[in-house]
């Protein structure tokens, strides 16, 4: 039983021993990705922002409402 049992805990060291490496190595590589990726992808610049006026279209706007409305209305008046 004593052999079992050294066998088990060996395989478990060995199997938690390549996980951890492979998780560790995992870790190390994408953190060199990203480094090496930001070095050579150039900055970003935030696109130019201007204070357009809003569109009017306020009668688009009302008729749109009742449309919705009226569908809304009879969504809600059907039976179970």
């Amino acid at each position: 039983m004593d052999g079992i049992a050294s066998q088990a805990v060996d395989l478990l060291i060995v199997g938690m021993g390549t996980v951890f490496s492979f998780l560790a190595l995992l870790i190390l590589a994408t953190t060199l990705m990203s480094r090496f990726v930001s070095l050579i992808s150039p900055p970003e610049t935030s696109p130019a922002t201007t204070n357009a006026p809003p569109a009017k279209n306020n009668m688009e706007d009302t008729q749109l409402v009742a449309v919705i409305s009226a569908a809304l209305h009879k969504h809600r008046s059907r039976k179970p």
